[in-house]
């Protein structure tokens, strides 16, 4: 691979040669996707314990569609307690002897908690069913659909929280918080989990996008599965980047020109042209800008928008070339660059503080969360 020099995230703007340096590029992407302000207008955040026990953390699947009763795929709701995303789809097709691909999901769902979402897996599977019962996970129903479940396949996730080792006054002070999520919205940053422990899966992602490593180098048996976390890794450091700097310049809440807006109802993309007359639309909460998920077929902004979007890449080193090696697993879309806060309520609870909200697929509650306590978490996505 030729050798590339590029300025680093941050303040320091020295070069960063090859190589050799590379190790340094990296640790400065890994803060960047981390760096997470605090939205304007917060109360100042309280110690607080997230996930004490995964009974703590409660996430419940809303379906975007319920299973008709026949077809040739059967729809299974399962309850899953202190089990991975991965390994529940290992398990699942090791005890109904099917092979992973064979297993549906709509969502990954986090490690450390009590999760309820639906799988499917083959017809043929229908007697089998109790065989999968057992090391934390439990089936709760099954039912036959004409279609297999796949990714983005649910309308919401709907989270009951409870943070423990809070002062008494969290209620309180989290009460203007939850008012201005409400009215402005939530960062729709991707949580720290994403880029794995010590950010170990953001590297690979790296390595590999950049040819420092080929797929190869992952084991077999986890290969399918960390080479599309990883990739996707790397385009949600990219969009956390990007959010933050608008956070940080004040653009968090303003269009800016040449910004590639998406209608909340529809999910229609445009590129803004008139940032004025586009505003109050925006302020209604009828569209809402966008960040870039990197990919030859993401839509492209223009004017200013593509100016900081392109400055970000540069930062990381990247080129919009480089995610043309797996265009099958890096396509490229455009994320909301917030979140409207639904069924927000907030309640002291016996020796904790209890958080009940729904968010939109692909949004994190660790990062909700993050705006009214300050707390480690685990990387156990």
């Amino acid at each position: 691979m030729e050798s590339r020099t590029t300025v680093p995230v941050g303040e320091d703007q020295s070069e960063v040669g090859p190589e050799d340096d590379f190790t340094g590029l990296k640790s400065a992407i890994l803060e960047a996707a981390l760096d997470q302000p605090r939205i304007i207008g917060a109360t100042a955040p309280c110690p607080g314990r997230l996930k004490a026990s995964p009974e703590d953390f409660r996430v419940t699947e809303v379906p975007a569609y319920e299973p008709c009763g026949e077809g040739d795929h059967l729809f299974i709701e399962v309850e899953k307690r202190d089990v991975s995303a991965e390994e529940l789809v290992n398990q699942v097709a090791r005890r109904l002897n099917i092979a992973r691909g064979d297993v549906g999901v709509a969502g990954m769902k986090d490690r450390f908690a009590v999760t309820r979402q639906f799988l499917s897996v083959p017809g043929s599977c229908e007697e089998q069913i109790a065989d999968i019962d057992g090391g934390g996970i439990t089936v709760l129903s099954a039912k036959r659909h004409t279609n297999k479940l796949r990714t983005g396949h649910l309308k919401a996730n709907r989270f009951e929280i409870v943070v423990r080792d809070a002062p008494d006054q969290l209620t309180l002070t989290a009460a203007a918080t939850s008012e201005l999520l409400k009215s402005k919205g939530m960062p729709n940053f991707f949580g720290p989990q994403r880029f794995g422990r010590d950010g170990s899966t953001l590297e690979l992602g790296l390595n590999l996008l950049t040819g420092r490593t080929t797929k190869k180098a992952i084991p077999p048996r986890r290969r399918k599965f960390l080479l599309r976390l990883a990739l996707s890794s790397v385009q949600s450091a990219l969009f956390n980047r990007v959010v933050a700097i608008r956070m940080r310049s004040g653009r968090f809440d303003r269009l800016i020109s040449g910004d590639v807006a998406a209608k909340v109802d529809s999910g229609g993309p445009f590129v803004v042209q008139d940032v004025d007359a586009e505003q109050h639309r925006f302020d209604e909460g009828e569209i809402v800008p966008t960040g870039p998920i990197s990919g030859p077929k993401m839509r492209s902004p223009q004017s200013d928008a593509a100016t900081l979007e392109t400055a970000v890449l540069d930062e990381f080193g990247l080129t919009s070339e480089d995610f043309r090696r797996f265009p099958k697993l890096t396509t490229g879309t455009r994320r909301p660059l917030m979140v409207r806060v639904k069924d927000l309520e907030i309640e002291p609870v016996s020796d904790g503080t209890k958080f009940q909200f729904m968010l939109p697929p692909g949004s994190y509650a660790t990062v909700l969360m993050s705006q009214f306590i300050t707390s480690e978490t685990t990387a156990d996505e």
